[in-house]
């Protein structure tokens, strides 16, 4: 079960990489990529369809890699989740992979929705209990029953319902921007956020109003990671500020580069970091609200006491800046 918050927030920058991969093990063995970082291993829509029988051998070879070289010598071990393709291949997966548990995390569910929930969540269960460490799930909310503005309430809270059942296995929820962006046949450009393709602003918004009081909920994938004059790297900043902003915290990265750029962007600012501290350290007999650390601001404790917590959960994982 999850009894500590800090994490939930760990996961942060969380690498996608096909579990066709290769040479997935020796980059994580031999410590290429920026930390932290989280690793998903994928063999959903980056694998496909005659290609899933040699994906899932690869993975377990190279879980078993990292397994084995971890026991001979120290490195840097990301969490590292496997997205699923289907509750069938979970199922099938389990046995396989079991001698792998002790460098897997857990599991990411594409396109989790009412009609494939239970199953999910039935089997997160039943892995579990027979599990010696706990394996979460991340559920990526991207599936089309979300983009009916007339429904798309009513089944939010029907999946909240499905996964507040299973809440101590859930690690994160995710989003899938890529997936909405192709039912509006829309792309952003790295001049350009997610948050200004409005129909998908709003759907991602409403998503952050019915999870984000109880969850860590990720933020969409960017797809840039190259350009002449780094504005691939500019354009991430922009929209990492806006989902800190609106309440994302992390986010699915497609490429090395950009993870460094996504922890510096979860670093805390000094000033934030001590105004969060004295709020959570408050002492004044009788005031609840008084100036921020350098005079700026109002500090009132009943109403950014879960910023701070936040805020100094975020320092103590990613650093301040």
């Amino acid at each position: 079960m999850i009894d500590n918050i800090e994490e939930k927030y760990s996961v942060g920058a969380l690498l996608y990489t096909p579990a066709l991969s290769i040479k997935i093990a020796e980059d994580v063995i031999a410590e290429k990529f920026s930390k932290p970082y989280s690793l998903a291993l994928c063999l959903e829509d980056t694998i496909s369809d005659d290609s899933v029988e040699v994906a899932e051998k690869q993975l377990t070879d190279t879980l078993k890699k990292i397994m084995e070289e971890r026991k001979e010598k120290e490195f840097y071990l990301p969490k590292i989740f496997i997205r699923v393709r289907s509750c069938e291949q979970l199922n099938q997966l389990c046995g396989e992979l079991k001698p792998c548990v002790d460098v897997i995390s857990g599991f990411i569910f594409p396109k989790y929705s009412v009609d494939n929930a239970d199953a999910y969540n039935e089997a997160v269960r039943r892995i579990n209990e027979s599990s010696e460490k706990t394996l979460y799930m991340m559920p990526i909310l991207e599936s089309r029953d979300l983009i009916n503005y007339s429904t798309r309430h009513k089944v939010l809270e029907e999946v909240k319902t499905k996964i507040d059942s299973v809440k101590e296995y859930v690690l994160n929820i995710r989003v899938g921007g890529n997936d909405f962006s192709n039912e509006f046949a829309a792309r952003r450009h790295y001049d350009e956020t997610i948050y200004d393709i409005l129909p998908i602003g709003q759907l991602l918004g409403d998503i952050l109003t019915v999870f984000s009081r109880e969850y860590v909920v990720s933020g969409p994938v960017w797809e840039f990671f190259s350009s002449d004059n780094e504005e691939w790297k500019r354009g991430l900043m922009n929209e990492l500020k806006l989902d800190r902003l609106n309440g994302f915290i992390g986010k699915t990265v497609i490429h090395p580069k950009q993870i460094g750029v996504v922890n510096e962007a979860l670093k805390v600012s000094q000033k934030d970091y001590e105004d969060a501290k004295e709020i959570l350290n408050w002492n004044e007999r009788g005031l609840l609200v008084g100036k921020s650390y350098n005079g700026e601001r109002m500090n009132e404790v009943k109403t950014h006491g879960n910023w701070a917590i936040k805020t100094v959960m975020l320092s103590k994982i990613y650093g301040i800046s």
